[in-house]
C-alpha cells in the first residue's frame, strides 16, 4: 500500500498583522493598508472557503530563523524601532527604499515569518497537502541586510533556507508571480542550485521600479546558481490572461518538470491583476486558479502560496479566493479573454528562453536566439498611461477606475463562477466490477436500458446497434457521460470494448446536447474517425504511426508520439502543443479516450489527465478501452484529485521529437494562438 496521501489545505491568519501600518502620510507606500488581509479573509469568509480550510495558528518566527537569509545589524535595527517615536520611526524608514515602521512592524513581520513556516511545516510533515498564508508585511524586496519596497523580512526566502535545512530538501522551486521583481529573494539564491526562482514582473526595459539591470531575462544566476534564476520581463502593461498562461506553458512549467521540485513556494503578489493602481495589468482573477492547478501538478502536490502584494482590494481579494478554492480542489472556473498573447509577450517569452537554452535539457534542441529589437523599444512609454484603468495624473481618477473595475469585477465573479457539482467522479458498476477497485471514492452510477440508447443511436450510428455488447458499453457510457452534461457529476470514467465508437456517440451526443465546443484526445488505434464537420469538435490523435489517408487539419490534429522507453519524456508534447492548443480552443466539454495500442505509458497518460483539468470547467470523461489496474486507478487518481499521480522519471525530448512539435507548432499557431512562443517565424504581428 502506499503511504496515505496528505488531504486538505491549510489557511494560516493572525489578524494580529494587521497592526503594522502607515503613521504618517507617504504618496510611496499609502496602498499597503490593513485592509489588504482583512478584506481578503473577508472575502474568504463570503465564499465559505475559511471553515473548509484546516486552521493552521501563526507563530513568530524566531531570531535563528530570521537569521537563515538575513544578517544580525539588519535584525537589530529591526528590533530597536519597537520602543521608537514617531518621528525616530520617520527617520530609519527614511533609510531604507518605500518602507516604512510602526512600533508594531517588527512583531508582524516576525509573525508573517512564522505563519509562513508554519504552513511549511504543515505540508511538509503531511498535516495538509497544501495551503495559503495571508501575511503583512510582505517579503519578497527584502534584501540581506535591507528592508525593500514594503517588505521588512524575506518571509519565502526563510522558508526556502528552513525547509533545506529542517527536511534535508535539494529541490525547491519559488514562484514569483507578483507585478514587481523579487530582487531580494533573487540576491539570496542567485549562487545557490538547489533553488530555482522564477519570477515574471513588469519591467518595461528598466523604467519600472526597482529598475534594476539585474531584472532583465539575461541575468540567469551566477556561479554554481547559473541557470536557476528565470526573469521574465514584462516590457509594457497590460498585459492579461493569455500572457501569463504563454509563460507558463512556454517557460516555466517545462523548467519545473525539468528540475522536479521537492516543495513549491509561490511568492503570490496579486498586484500583476486587473485594477492594480501598481502593476496596470489585465489579468482577472480566474487566471491565478490556472496557474495554481497547474502548480499543484509538481512536488507531489506540495504547494505554499504565501500572500505578497496585491493593492486594488477586490482584485486581490477576489483573486486569494480563486487560489484557495482551487488548493481546496474546486474544479477550475472557464479562463476567459482571447487566447492570444500579445507581440510583446512572445518577444519576452523567446528571449528568456534563448537566455536559458545552455541550462536546460528541454531547450538543447530549440532553435532559439536573442531578439535585439523589441516592439516596444522603438516608442518608449510615454508619460500618458495606455492603460484603461489607471491614470496616475490624480487620485481622484484612479479612484473612479477603481470603482469601474470594482464593479466590473462584481459582475465578472457572478458569470464565471458556478456551482460545483455534488460528485467529483462518476463511473458504472460494470460486470467486471473493477470500480470497487479503484483506490478512490468513484460515485456508480446505473446504466441506460436499451430502449433508451437504441433510441439516441440509431440516428447517427444504426449499424452499431445490433451488436450486444456494445450497446451495453454504450448503455454505461451513456449514463456517465449524462450526468456530466447535465452537471451532476464533474468527471467520470467508461470501461468500453471498443473506445472508438464510444468516442464517436459520446462526441455526437454532447453537441446534440448543445456543447459548442468539445475536445477529444484519443490515444492510441481509432477504428472510427469521428464526424467532426461542424467545427464543434477539435480532435487530437496520438499514435505512434501515421493512420493511411489522414491528413491534419484545423480541428482534426494528429500527433505521432511514441513513448521514450526510458520515461515520461510527454511532457514536451503536452506543455508545447496540446495544452496551447486546447487552451487556444477553450472546450467546454474534455473527452479523453484511451484506445487499443496506445503509445504513451501510465506516466504520459496520467499527466493529461492532470493538465487538462484547466479547462471546461475541469469537465472530463475518459473512454477506457484498455482497462489496465494499474492504468485505471491513475486516471481515477488523477480525476478526484486526491492525490497528484505519478509522472514517473522526466526524459527530455529528443531532437526529432523537438522537430516534430516544432513543425506542428508552425502549422497551426495561426489558428491556435497559445502556440505562439517566438517571433522571427513570421508570426503576424498581433
Amino acid at each position: 500500500m502506499e503511504a496515505a496521501m496528505a488531504s486538505g489545505t491549510a489557511l494560516v491568519y493572525d489578524e494580529e498583522m494587521t497592526t503594522h501600518k502607515l503613521l504618517w502620510s507617504d504618496p510611496v507606500c499609502d496602498i499597503e493598508v490593513p485592509e489588504r488581509l482583512s478584506s481578503s479573509y473577508e472575502q474568504l469568509k463570503c465564499y465559505n472557503l475559511v471553515e473548509r480550510c484546516v486552521h493552521v495558528p501563526a507563530r513568530e518566527g524566531s531570531e535563528e530563523e530570521i537569521l537563515l537569509v538575513h544578517s544580525s545589524e539588519h535584525l537589530e535595527v529591526a528590533k530597536s524601532t519597537q520602543t521608537m517615536n514617531e518621528e525616530e520611526l520617520k527617520r530609519v524608514s527614511g533609510n531604507y527604499d518605500a518602507f516604512f515602521f510602526h512600533p508594531n512592524t517588527y512583531h508582524c513581520a516576525r509573525l508573517a515569518v512564522g505563519a509562513t513556516l508554519q504552513l511549511v511545516d504543515a505540508v511538509m510533515t503531511g498535516k495538509v497537502c497544501n495551503g495559503m498564508a495571508l501575511v503583512r508585511p510582505p517579503g519578497h524586496h527584502s534584501q540581506k541586510n535591507a528592508a525593500n519596497g514594503f517588505c521588512l523580512f524575506n518571509n519565502v526566502a526563510i522558508a526556502g533556507e528552513y525547509a533545506k535545512r529542517k527536511y534535508g530538501l535539494q529541490r525547491i522551486l519559488i514562484v514569483d508571480w507578483d507585478v514587481h521583481h523579487g530582487q531580494g529573494t533573487q540576491y539570496i539564491f542567485e549562487e545557490d542550485p538547489s533553488v530555482l526562482y522564477f519570477s515574471w514582473h513588469r519591467y518595461e526595459h528598466q523604467e519600472f521600479w526597482p529598475s534594476l539591470k539585474e531584472s532583465d531575462y539575461d541575468a540567469v544566476g551566477l556561479g554554481r546558481g547559473e541557470g536557476f534564476n528565470i526573469n521574465l520581463p514584462w516590457n509594457k502593461v497590460g498585459m492579461g490572461n493569455s500572457d501569463y498562461l504563454a509563460a507558463f506553458f512556454h517557460v516555466l512549467l517545462p523548467m519545473a518538470f525539468e528540475f522536479d521540485p521537492e516543495l513549491v513556494l509561490v511568492s503570490s503578489g496579486y498586484d500583476s491583476g486587473i485594477g492594480d493602481p501598481e502593476g496596470q495589468m489585465n489579468a482577472t482573477p480566474e487566471v491565478f486558479a490556472h496557474l495554481t492547478h497547474f502548480l499543484m501538478q509538481l512536488a507531489n502536490g506540495k504547494l505554499c502560496v504565501v500572500l505578497e502584494g496585491g493593492y486594488h482590494l477586490k482584485s486581490l481579494s477576489e483573486s486569494v479566493c480563486m487560489t484557495v478554492k482551487t488548493l481546496l480542489g474546486d474544479p477550475v472556473p472557464q479562463i476567459t479573454g482571447e487566447m492570444a498573447p500579445c507581440l510583446s509577450a512572445i518577444e519576452s517569452i523567446q528571449n528568456v528562453r534563448a537566455a536559458h537554452k545552455p541550462y536546460w535539457k528541454w531547450l538543447a534542441y530549440e532553435d532559439t536566439s536573442v531578439l535585439q529589437n523589441l516592439s516596444t523599444k522603438s516608442h518608449p512609454p510615454k508619460k500618458a498611461n495606455p492603460n484603461p484603468f489607471t491614470d496616475p495624473e490624480s487620485k481622484i481618477t484612479n479612484n473612479d477606475e477603481s470603482v469601474k473595475v470594482e464593479r466590473f469585477l462584481e459582475l465578472h465573479m457572478k458569470n464565471i463562477l458556478f456551482p460545483v457539482p455534488p460528485i467529483k467522479t462518476a463511473t458504472t458498476a460494470d460486470s467486471k466490477g473493477s470500480a470497487h477497485l479503484l483506490p478512490v471514492p468513484v460515485h456508480l452510477v446505473k446504466e441506460m436500458d436499451k430502449t433508451e440508447i437504441k433510441a439516441l443511436v440509431s440516428g447517427f450510428y444504426a449499424d452499431l446497434v445490433k451488436e450486444d455488447k456494445i450497446l451495453h458499453s454504450l448503455g454505461n457510457m451513456l449514463a456517465v457521460l449524462d450526468k456530466i452534461l447535465k452537471k451532476e457529476v464533474c468527471n467520470g470514467i467508461a470501461e468500453s470494448p471498443r473506445a472508438a465508437v464510444s468516442v464517436a456517440v459520446a462526441l455526437r451526443h454532447s453537441v446534440q446536447f448543445g456543447f459548442q465546443r468539445v475536445l477529444c484526445i484519443f490515444v492510441g488505434d481509432m477504428q472510427i474517425i469521428p464526424n467532426i464537420e461542424d467545427g464543434k469538435i477539435l480532435m487530437i490523435h496520438i499514435c505512434e504511426n501515421e493512420q493511411s489517408g489522414k491528413t491534419s487539419s484545423k480541428h482534426c490534429i494528429s500527433l505521432n508520439w511514441k513513448e521514450d522507453a526510458e520515461g515520461n519524456d510527454f511532457f514536451s508534447a503536452l506543455l508545447g502543443f496540446i495544452l496551447p492548443v486546447a487552451y487556444s480552443y477553450q472546450p467546454n466539454l474534455t473527452v479523453i479516450a484511451i484506445g487499443p495500442n496506445r503509445s504513451l505509458g501510465i506516466s504520459g497518460i496520467s499527466l493529461l489527465f492532470a493538465l487538462l483539468q484547466g479547462l471546461a470547467e475541469s469537465r472530463i470523461f475518459a473512454v477506457m478501452e484498455d482497462t489496465e489496474m494499474n492504468l485505471m486507478r491513475s486516471v481515477a487518481k488523477a480525476l478526484v484529485g486526491a492525490s497528484t499521480p505519478d509522472f514517473g522519471v522526466y526524459v527530455p525530448p529528443t531532437q526529432e521529437k523537438v522537430t516534430k512539435i516544432k513543425i506542428l507548432r508552425d502549422q497551426f499557431q495561426q489558428e491556435w494562438k497559445m502556440l505562439q512562443c517566438s517571433v522571427k517565424d513570421g508570426i503576424s504581428r498581433n
